[in-house]
């Protein structure tokens, strides 16, 4: 689990498929920032992980602060799904 920070929206939303690195990783979180007062393009900061890690993030089985942090363009970033299925 890491937190993934990118610079513009590349149309992502909680639960997508991103593929970074080459290995498939699913987006647990997302906070828009820059969307007032920020940089002219917002930025997303994602809390990323493998489906195995899905269970440890829902029970905060981890400590936010300790996670590595990676910076990427929203261009470079390979969207396979955009969004989770909604639940309402």
């Amino acid at each position: 689990m890491q937190h993934l920070i990118i610079r513009g929206d590349p149309g992502i939303r909680r639960d997508a498929v991103i593929e970074y690195e080459g290995e498939e990783l699913v987006c647990f979180g997302i906070n828009v920032q820059g969307g007032w007062h920020g940089p002219d393009e917002p930025q997303l900061w994602c809390t990323v992980g493998t489906e195995d890690e899905r269970e440890a993030y829902d029970k905060r089985e981890y400590v936010p602060h300790w996670l590595d942090v990676d910076t990427i363009d929203a261009e470079e970033l390979d969207v396979i799904k955009a969004k989770g299925e909604l639940s309402v």
